[in-house]
Parts: C-alpha cells; structure tokens; sequence
C-alpha cells in the first residue's frame, strides 16, 4: 500500500495545539527586543515595584499551555517530538527574517531599513539565549509533566500543569537572562535578577491563569475524539 493511501489524517484538535505551539513560538521571537514595565501595587524583593519583562513572555508563556495539552492527550514521545521540531523551525524563521532585512529596500517603503532591521534583527545574545533557554526548558517541561502525571497516576491535571511549567519556566528565565543580558550585554547581576524574578513571576501567573483552558480543551478533544489516537502510549 502506497504511502499516500496509509497515511492517517491528524484530528483537526492536534493540528489546532500544533498550531497554537509554533504561532506562539514563532511571535515570541520576534517581540523578544521589546521591555515591558508592569507596575505592582506593592513591592518585589529584588524586582521592586515594576516588573520589567520581555513582550516576548506573554506568548512564549502560550507554548507551554500548549505543549502540556499536547503531552496530555498524545503522550511524552508525541510532545517531545513537537518541541524539537518547532526547535528546528526557529532557524527557518531567522533565515527568513534575515532575508527580509539584507533586501535591498524600496525608496517608497513606508517603513525604513533601519528601524525595520533594528525591531527584527534579534541580537546575537537574545538568539542565542533565547534559543538554549527553549530546547532544555520545553523538553524538561514534558519529562516533568509526564513524571507528574506518572506519580498522580494520571489525577490532578493542575498539578502537573503548573508544576511542570513552573520547574522549567525557572529554568528557561535563568538561561535566557543569564545568556542574553549578562553574558552578552554585562548587565550587572542584580538588575539581571530583578529581571529573572520579574520574568518568572508573570510567567508562572500565566500557567495558573491558563489552567482551567488545560482542563477545557482536554476534556472537550477527549469528548470528541474517542479512540486510540488520544490515549497516550507512553
């Protein structure tokens, strides 16, 4: 039997959470460039008043609402294969934009070659953080994910969410801060760790904010897609 005649079309839900993973993942590298101030009604020690995050943290955060959905209805070796190959996709995404940026611009273009290379062109530091913070935080993100749901025998969903994504997103925050901004641009280490805490907070408000849409499109795939195809292997 040809290939084409064996091969199983992916439920429209999968390629939904395939899609949200890399769209999230795709926007977050292009907004890593922008700081954001969040202001607090009281004060952070280390972080103070003001959280100051990358714009980057918000959909970035997304991913591992969809990733751990992923793992959930297909299992530890469908996530992880995810996760690796929407790593692969980041280095398509830079050529792409480095493409766009060496184009010789059009004099009429409403938007000038400088600014244009300076929003998308990402440092060398904030590529390559970016870059290592996300291929060891995503995986680890599963193999907690799947350690969790090993020792609740497959109970307490919010757990494993938000503890999942609070182990790795610690991870991700030090390695990206670390790489980006001390190793690369000298940030002193305190105002490195008032961004570390500031980062980590608003990213682990989003795994508990995103819990109840983890139990939603769970239980909703697993109304609809009744079979083997949604009972994790492994």
């Amino acid at each position: 039997m040809s290939a084409e005649r064996s091969a199983t079309p992916l439920p429209l839900a999968r390629l939904g959470l395939i899609g949200i993973f890399v769209t999230a993942l795709i926007t977050s590298q292009v907004t890593a460039s922008k700081l954001v101030g969040i202001d607090m009604p009281f004060s952070i020690p280390l972080a103070g008043s003001t959280l100051i995050v990358p714009a980057a943290a918000f959909a970035y955060a997304v991913t591992f609402f969809a990733s751990d959905c992923y793992a959930e209805l297909y299992g530890r070796s469908e996530a992880t294969k995810l996760v690796n190959v929407a790593f692969a996709m980041n280095f398509v995404l830079l050529g792409l934009v480095w493409l766009a940026i060496e184009a010789p611009v059009f004099v009429g273009s409403p938007v000038d070659q400088s600014p244009f290379a300076s929003v998308l062109g990402s440092s060398t530091g904030v590529v390559a953080g970016s870059m290592l913070a996300y291929l060891v935080s995503q995986n680890l993100d599963v193999f907690t994910f799947h350690w969790l749901r090993d020792r609740t025998d497959g109970r307490l969903l919010w757990l494993r969410n938000v503890g999942s994504t609070a182990t790795s997103q610690f991870i991700d925050t030090i390695i990206f801060i670390t790489v980006a901004f001390i190793l690369f641009q000298g940030m002193p280490l305190g105002d490195a760790a008032g961004l570390i805490v500031g980062q980590y907070l608003v990213k682990i408000g989003v795994a508990v904010f995103d819990t109840p849409f983890v139990y939603a499109v769970v239980g909703l795939v697993r109304n609809r897609e009744v079979g083997a195809s949604v009972v994790p292997s492994d």
